[in-house]
């Protein structure tokens, strides 16, 4: 109950890492509002919160917005504060894939992935900063990649949006401290989602042999990371990077 009465807002919250986030915080006393495109996902996952509920004052929703659309966020944004009043924490999850080697990388993959990986971080906390200094407190947490510590061959649009994402965390980090409000990273490794089920079974072992704990990661595990940044335990620690990836970047 260690977020009864503080309010979660998190991008790419219907399915994943971002599920699992929501639920971690709904089960802890938060009230959660989630972003994402796909609204039958988005009510599943406001149904699963709600049966997760610990205490009658908290509120669940959610919103279909594209984030990597300024003024729909703002909208969104406004909207929340409107009815919410503050919003505490805010979670930016929201990431997509195209994957490609450059050379026949599309410009539009290129646009797509930057756009709605590292674009919408941009447009989430610019909307959100200015109630988070009037409140004089506030937790962001940006959900990055090792791969955007690390690279990987395939994936220059996804790794350079991730690693910018942390370029972006730690500056405003610095901006932001005078205010009291702490920016910092998660980088997960392979964790087991949609995104890395239909990795062939050749991949898949590949992938764990350079992982040192032997194992793909669970989305709870990476909630579990975000839940200690956002909480008053770590009301020290900003402009940090935790990896949350078996031992894979250390």
């Amino acid at each position: 109950m260690q977020f009864l009465g503080k309010t979660a807002l998190i991008t790419g919250g219907t399915a994943g890492i971002g599920r699992a986030i929501a639920l971690a915080f709904a089960k802890n006393g938060a009230s959660v509002a989630i972003v994402g495109t796909n609204e039958e996902r988005a009510q599943c996952v406001v149904q699963e919160m709600g049966a997760a509920q610990t205490d009658p004052a908290q509120r669940f929703r959610y919103f279909i917005v594209d984030v990597s659309r300024a003024k729909d966020v703002e909208g969104m944004i406004s909207q929340l504060l409107k009815d919410w009043d503050k919003v505490d924490i805010l979670v930016n999850n929201a990431g997509i894939t195209r994957d490609a080697l450059l050379v026949r990388m599309t410009e539009e993959d290129w646009d797509t992935v930057v756009d709605v990986n590292l674009k919408s971080v941009y447009n989430t906390c610019r909307s959100l900063a200015r109630s988070m200094m009037k409140e004089r407190s506030g937790k962001i947490v940006n959900i990055t990649s090792v791969v955007g510590l690390m690279g990987n061959a395939g994936q220059v649009n996804y790794s350079a949006s991730k690693a910018g994402m942390i370029g972006f965390t730690k500056s405003l980090a610095k901006e932001l401290a005078g205010r009291n409000i702490c920016v910092n990273c998660v980088a997960p490794g392979y964790i087991q989602t949609q995104m890395t089920q239909g990795l062939a079974d050749q991949i898949k072992e590949s992938i764990i042999s350079g992982v040192p704990l032997s194992r793909m990661g669970q989305p709870e595990e990476v909630a579990h990371a975000v839940l200690f940044l956002a909480s008053s335990q770590a009301d020290y620690i900003t402009g940090h990077v935790l990896a949350v990836d078996g031992g894979m970047v250390m």
